[in-house]
């Protein structure tokens, strides 16, 4: 994750220079190849070496754009013309050298003429001029990944996001907003129309972070409470008095949290059992993916997976998806008595039967390959409508929940939201490192889960 702060047109001299280097993966190129327009089916076969996959030069100009949008002059920049010329092929393993030099500066308008090369070693692929209208205020863009890409094949949180639009915003508990990302996540949120945060910890600490970010606390309200267990507890009471509709971590331990709401005296437990789900846009799955649970059960027995699959069939309803498709995950695809995770998928399975489970198309056990791929069932004559079009994915524990999740995220390229269910409100648990994305799409669902929640309680099993 970088952070990157622009420099204004008054603080930009006539001569000012940077230079940037970059190596070309084979990620780079696939991506450089779908902007240039130059979709030689070849040349975006997984299959091809990596020193075969070539794009025209003409490609290198998205370097220059970034120079100029990211660091010189940086966030706020709008490039309003460009006079570039090109030569050469690039390929993956390129090492290329990007330089920007401020040749003139128009005080009128804050444009600045800005002159562009890129080099390969002696080669020259790209001369010439940028024009920009430069920033004239300080702007800063935190949380923004530079991760080597996956060609995403779809959005599916893009529908999330615009079924929140024109949603009144959600009373929203901030439990401790301590730190810099505890406190810019939800404000970001607010300002999208998503919440109506309710800032919760002790009133200086939160109050010190804003002033060191330059963030107007005036539209929200906070409540001052000593430490970040008052907060916790306080959070609770007040989804109790029902002043608030929804919980969001901040910058306390998650078991801080989790202990007060679970609390059995003065908690917001429900007949369920409190469980996570994550949601997950998986770039090279047809449709969104739910685990659960990752982060909640570390060694959940058959009766607790009844109420962690039915909260999560309950929001993959919220989100859109009428009859699930709930894939229970063991390591085999036939019951073995010495395996656990085997025979609790035939006891769900069966349980489903019985109107025990409601809601879903459960199977299980299936293998993760072919739970996910119709070809990998296919491949191993198993006849299912779950296999290879899962919804859902039912973790054994929450250690194989983990690391599916985690690998899907950094192998796999997934974005993903997390929501807590089970308990009287939706609770959002983030991660310091969650990108704003991730953020605000978790926020997204919860907005989604609250407004459905506000229909009769039955709807989504809550007591």
């Amino acid at each position: 994750m970088d952070s990157y702060t622009n420099q204004t047109y008054d603080e930009i001299p006539v001569g000012a220079t940077l230079t940037v280097t970059r190596r070309l993966s084979r990620a780079d190129v696939e991506a450089l190849t779908l902007v240039s327009g130059d979709l030689d089916p070849f040349h975006l076969d997984a299959a091809a070496p990596a020193a075969e996959l070539i794009v025209e030069a003409v490609s290198a100009e998205a370097l220059v754009s970034g120079m100029l949008n990211r660091r010189l002059p940086g966030p706020g920049t709008r490039i309003l013309a460009q006079d570039l010329r090109f030569c050469g092929d690039l390929t993956v393993g390129d090492e290329l050298v990007g330089t920007v030099t401020a040749l003139e500066k128009r005080p009128d308008d804050h444009q600045i003429v800005f002159d562009c090369q890129v080099r390969r070693g002696d080669e020259m692929l790209v001369t010439g001029t940028s024009t920009v209208a430069a920033p004239t205020t300080r702007l800063r863009y935190s949380d923004v990944a530079t991760p080597e890409v996956i060609l995403r094949r779809n959005d599916g949180f893009a529908p999330l996001f615009a079924r929140c639009l024109g949603l009144p915003p959600v009373l929203c508990g901030i439990v401790h907003p301590c730190d810099r990302d505890a406190l810019l996540g939800p404000i970001e949120a607010a300002k999208r129309g998503l919440i109506a945060p309710v800032l919760i910890g002790p009133a200086a600490k939160i109050r010190a972070v804003a002033a060191a970010e330059g963030v107007d606390l005036t539209p929200y309200r906070i409540v001052d409470v000593e430490h970040s267990h008052a907060a916790a507890r306080q959070a609770v009471a007040m989804v109790r008095a029902g002043e608030l509709d929804a919980l969001m971590k901040g910058s306390l331990h998650t078991d801080e949290l989790m202990a007060a709401v679970v609390d059995g005296a003065t908690g917001l437990r429900t007949e369920r059992r409190v469980s996570h789900v994550f949601v997950m846009d998986v770039p090279t799955y047809p449709r969104l993916l739910l685990l659960t649970d990752a982060a909640i059960n570390i060694a959940p027995t058959v009766r607790d997976k009844v109420d962690i699959c039915q909260n999560a069939i309950d929001l993959a309803q919220v989100l859109g998806i009428a009859t699930p498709l709930v894939a229970i995950l063991a390591a085999v695809e036939t019951v073995n008595p010495a395996m656990q995770a085997t025979v609790d998928a035939a006891m769900l399975c069966k349980m489903a039967d019985r109107g025990q489970l409601t809601g879903g198309t459960l199977d299980g056990p299936l293998a993760f390959d072919n739970a996910v791929s119709e070809e990998a069932a296919r491949t191993k004559k198993i006849v299912s409508p779950v296999a290879g079009r899962a919804d859902i994915l039912l973790l054994p524990d929450l250690q194989a929940g983990n690391m599916v999740a985690k690998q899907l995220q950094y192998l796999a390229g997934a974005d993903s939201a997390g929501i807590v269910l089970g308990a009287r409100v939706p609770i959002v648990l983030t991660s310091r490192a969650d990108t704003v994305r991730t953020r605000l799409a978790s926020t997204a669902v919860m907005v989604l889960v609250a407004q459905a929640w506000r229909r009769p309680p039955q709807a989504a099993g809550q007591t």
